[in-house]
């Protein structure tokens, strides 16, 4: 009898072994034919001198919108116009709210639905006291080491002075598309895109215009960021996570805190967060991310690539690691944040009221309902009062099947291909989602597909430029921007 069951368990072990191995093996990448390098002769120098004086301009948005120094911004727009005239010449311009700029390439039919490209202008303050901290002055646009330097460089005024770069040259050339192109260089996008974004999809909707697709900021070209990856991806994010500012608030006597009860408002709060942030939402590999690990496993090193193959049994596991990793998290996930905490207005007084502010980054899958009856039910506590603050929903996915989503997956691998006879491996295309806000979300209202990607190269190291210090761009990531751009636009 135990020689049986042995023998049974050796079998069903032996089957399970083969199961996973010839899934592990059938799960191989797409083919993908190949491309040609872009072959464009890019001053290089003259883009890094127009990226510098563009982050000169300290066109800075402060959640105060009253703060904002108009007058930065009006000289950052002649800038653009004195400095790329060609636009200026042979596009249609019309300020939105007199800041954003809303340019229209006219194209050989203008009946066909158009294209939109769309990048800010404005950027976040530098944190004060952390001037000394930055290699390069915050806002000197310094060309250095092979970068340019400063508040803005990524985010986003590399992106937008790559796009005027590459209509420019097209302009030059006598291109013109085969169908309307339109450009959005908005003003507010960090401070919630109302008067830039929104304005302009109103203003195309007014128009009755149609767009096929829009393009902005996203993602970018991803370097040793994915675990077992080791070429470049491409991440064209197809959507972007909403957003639930969630107040909670508890009221209490107060009093001298010599005498302090079992539990204060403090600790009644503290317990809240603490309960919020150990018991997150509910994650998954389903959907978008599903869809970015079943692009992406492939090219994975081998017990990587088994364990993907094979979530149907190590799916809980590969959740667990993964959700050890914050930027593989936020994918998995809606994500908890505690960001702000109001008290005592001394340290000797018990408070009335102790309240913080909970920022969730709402996953598709979720709503703001849906967050909302999960902190209820997670904190299960009467007096802990909740209340929205502000909230967005996520963002509606698009297609990437689409011929918006092929251009632009091409024009990176084109941008970003070796020279023939080189070892380097090929660029990586695949789908994802943009865990932050962009502007993108207020083109869904015009646009069939609104796709969010960057065509620059970011390591895990850059990261903390992104609102934070030492903020700047290689050079040769402004080269390759500008080859993206004229080889997307070219194709259309």
């Amino acid at each position: 009898m135990l020689k049986k069951i042995i023998w049974t368990a050796a079998i069903g072990l032996l089957l399970l072994v083969a199961v996973l191995a010839v899934r592990t093996l059938s799960f191989t990448p797409v083919a993908t034919t190949p491309v040609n390098p872009v072959t464009l002769n890019v001053d290089v120098a003259s883009v890094s001198q127009h990226l510098s004086e563009a982050i000169r301009f300290q066109t800075i948005s402060y959640d105060n919108s009253a703060k904002r120094d108009v007058a930065k911004f009006r000289q950052f727009i002649q800038w653009v116009q004195q400095t790329y005239p060609l636009l200026q010449q042979q596009l249609e311009l019309t300020p939105v709210n007199e800041l954003t700029l809303l340019y229209r390439w006219k194209g050989q039919d203008s009946n066909k639905a158009a294209v939109l490209l769309s990048a800010h202008y404005d950027v976040v303050p530098v944190t004060p006291g952390t001037e000394k901290l930055w290699q390069q002055a915050p806002f000197s646009g310094a060309i250095a080491d092979g970068f340019v330097w400063g508040r803005g460089a990524m985010d986003d005024k590399g992106a937008a002075v790559s796009m005027l770069e590459a209509i420019t040259l097209l302009l030059q050339q006598g291109f013109q598309p085969p169908h309307d192109v339109y450009l959005a260089l908005t003003h507010d996008e960090e401070i919630g895109s109302s008067e830039g974004a929104a304005a302009v999809s109103a203003l195309l909707q007014q128009r009755q215009v149609n767009l096929a697709w829009s393009l902005d900021e996203g993602s970018f070209v991803l370097r040793q960021m994915v675990p077992g990856v080791a070429a470049d991806v491409a991440s064209i994010n197809v959507a972007e996570k909403g957003f639930l500012n969630l107040q909670l608030t508890v009221q209490s006597p107060g009093g001298h805190s010599s005498m302090p009860p079992a539990q204060t408002a403090v600790s009644i709060l503290a317990l809240a967060l603490t309960r919020l942030t150990d018991q997150p939402v509910a994650g998954g590999i389903d959907g978008l991310t599903a869809d970015f690990y079943d692009q992406l496993g492939p090219h994975m090193a081998w017990l990587q690539r088994m364990l993907l193959a094979n979530r149907w049994l190590f799916g809980p596991l590969l959740e667990h690691e993964l959700s050890k990793i914050p930027t593989a998290n936020a994918m998995l996930r809606t994500t908890t944040a505690p960001t702000m905490l109001t008290g005592s207005i001394k340290a000797n007084v018990l408070p009335q009221q102790a309240s913080a502010i909970v920022n969730f980054r709402l996953h598709p899958r979720d709503s703001i309902d849906a967050v909302l009856a999960h902190a209820s039910k997670v904190i299960a506590d009467p007096r802990v009062e909740l209340s929205v603050v502000q909230g967005m929903a996520a963002s509606r996915v698009s297609d990437q099947q689409a011929i918006g989503f092929a251009r632009i997956g091409d024009a990176a691998r084109r941008a970003y291909a070796a020279p023939a006879g080189t070892a380097t491996t090929d660029l990586i295309v695949v789908s994802g989602l943009t865990i932050g806000g962009t502007d993108s979300r207020m083109y869904e209202a015009v646009a069939k597909d609104s796709y969010r990607f960057n065509p620059m190269l970011l390591t895990s190291a850059e990261l903390g430029g992104f609102h934070g210090n030492n903020e700047r761009i290689s050079q040769d990531n402004l080269h390759k921007a500008v080859l993206f751009y004229h080889t997307l636009l070219g194709s259309l």
